[in-house]
């Protein structure tokens, strides 16, 4: 189905660049062709282009499966093309009529301006009012109104739950009757964050050691619409459970609709021992494209009180009585993790880490460390004085595969080649990204070629399709990259790598959820 409103989309794409340089042919007053001359020319000019269409749709099963074979994927089926074809053609079709209606707009102005102006000054009066027409109808009437239905179903979204499932009984779980967050509010994500995960039972199972009972703090965007006040309670939730008295504490920052990768977390608790606490608080009920797009600043916002509030306490405590504080952050949450990561207030007592996976491409800090790579690094994996405050892994490579150690501070990258979220690059419409110009990875596939406008449309379509990937492909991380990162950056004590097999034989089983029970 992508296949085909990409292909649809690529075909108006042309059209409209093509009807474009022949309204500036016309414009200048350049001389045009004869009826034959130019029937001969539509004639010769169709041969190229029929064969290269036969070349594109015989070639095209073969161009998806390179993608489907690297990710473990089954081929495409027979009739794949022809259902493409089709629903290209569709596309393609609904956006003319829409030009067309764009067109019908500005010849109307154009002719009622023309009565009273000259024809010039008309035509570019006419274009400008269509075009202002056509951005207010969209971005104040449809878009705000999708904005609005979109922004209720997942809020409604949020309250769906189980009606047999209470909350906590437990007095150290938020949302218990003891807690001051309120576990009506707190929305479907934070639910379930809260009530998932390794209990201490089965923790010990897996260690043959006495474990701790794992924190988990969420606050729900409902809680209270201003940011500020939803990090004061998740600090007053913190200090009334206990979390500053763990060995690690993670300042997390959820996706857009408030999700916590249970696959990530679930993992820190075991190799920890459950001495691990977590806290997050929602700021969103979005999906992250939308959310990056439509509400920018509410992440970032949340993120940043979250940030001061916790940080301003850590720093309080004696240097020996402190949990060792991280940064976690996945999507849409590791760009607001990032943007409240503050390397000046931090310069005298800095975190002990942070761990970032699939940060998305407008990303200041990560794109400030891709700058300061290593002449000959790739943008893909990038090596930053040789890795001893930032790495960079894959699911092709491991964090700590140069065998040099870490500095005092910690931050690793978790990114796939073949996810969009990050390595969506706007200038692709008209010049080859970087990435592209390097030996391409094992996941992305061999045929990719760079083709303006075209690949900015493909990359488009990927980011909106980019968690349909398989586990360990696009932007869905797989568990066992989850653990080596965590290794990588915690160093658990005792930790062996014997007990990273164990450990990943148990999570992420089936790639995506967290980690089995017993």
């Amino acid at each position: 189905m992508m296949q085909g409103v990409l292909a649809g989309m690529s075909m108006a794409a042309g059209y409209v660049l093509t009807q474009f340089l022949l309204a500036i042919w016309r414009t200048l007053e350049l001389p045009g062709l004869k009826d034959r001359a130019a029937r001969i020319a539509h004639a010769v000019l169709a041969v190229p282009v029929l064969i290269l269409l036969a070349r594109a749709l015989i070639l095209s099963v073969e161009w998806q499966n390179s993608i489907r074979v690297r990710m473990g994927m089954p081929d495409l089926e027979a009739n794949n093309t022809a259902k493409m074809l089709g629903l290209a053609l569709v596309v393609f079709l609904a956006l003319f009529l829409f030009g067309r209606g764009l067109q019908a707009l500005f010849d109307l102005l154009r002719l009622r301006l023309a009565r009273h102006i000259p024809s010039r000054s008309a035509n570019v009066l006419g274009l400008l009012l269509a075009a202002m027409i056509v951005v207010t109808l969209t971005r104040d009437g449809v878009v705000n109104w999708a904005m609005r239905i979109a922004d209720r179903s997942y809020a409604a979204a949020q309250h769906l739950t189980d009606p047999n499932l209470g909350p906590p009984s437990e007095p150290w779980q938020s949302g218990s009757a003891a807690s001051g967050v309120d576990w009506g509010l707190m929305g479907k994500p934070g639910r379930d964050f809260v009530l998932s995960g390794p209990r201490a039972s089965d923790i010990s199972a897996f260690t043959g050691r006495p474990a701790k009972e794992p924190l988990r703090i969420y606050v729900g965007l409902a809680q209270d619409k201003d940011p500020e006040v939803r990090a004061k309670v998740a600090l007053d939730e913190m200090l009334r459970v206990g979390a500053f008295d763990r060995k690690v504490l993670v300042l997390a920052s959820p996706t857009g609709t408030g999700w916590m990768d249970p696959a990530s977390y679930d993992a820190l608790e075991y190799m920890h021992g459950g001495d691990v606490a977590t806290v997050g608080v929602q700021y969103s009920y979005l999906q992250s494209p939308l959310a990056l797009i439509f509400e920018t600043e509410s992440g970032l916002d949340q993120t940043t009180a979250l940030m001061r509030v916790i940080y301003d306490h850590w720093r309080q405590l004696p240097q020996d009585q402190r949990p060792r504080l991280y940064l976690h952050g996945i999507s849409l949450g590791a760009w607001s993790s990032m943007y409240a990561f503050n390397p000046f207030q931090m310069m005298n007592e800095p975190v002990s880490g942070a761990f970032w996976a699939g940060p998305p491409f407008p990303s200041t800090l990560w794109r400030q460390a891709n700058d300061a790579r290593e002449p000959g690094s790739r943008l893909v994996l990038p090596d930053v004085d040789d890795g001893e405050v930032i790495r960079y892994a894959s699911q092709f490579a491991s964090p700590d595969r140069s065998g040099r150690p870490w500095g005092r501070l910690r931050i690793l990258f978790l990114q796939y080649a073949s996810d969009p979220i990050v390595f969506y690059d706007p200038v692709s419409l008209w010049r080859e990204p970087q990435w592209m110009r390097e030996p391409l990875a094992p996941d992305v596939s061999p045929r990719l070629r760079f083709t303006p406008v075209v690949t900015q449309l493909q990359l488009a379509v990927d980011l909106l399709v980019s968690t349909s990937a398989p586990p360990g492909f696009g932007h869905t991380y797989h568990a066992h990259d989850y653990i080596d990162g965590w290794v990588s950056v915690t160093a658990p004590e005792g930790w062996s790598a014997a007990d990273t097999q164990r450990l990943k034989a148990i999570c992420g089983q089936n790639g995506r959820l967290g980690c089995a029970k017993g």
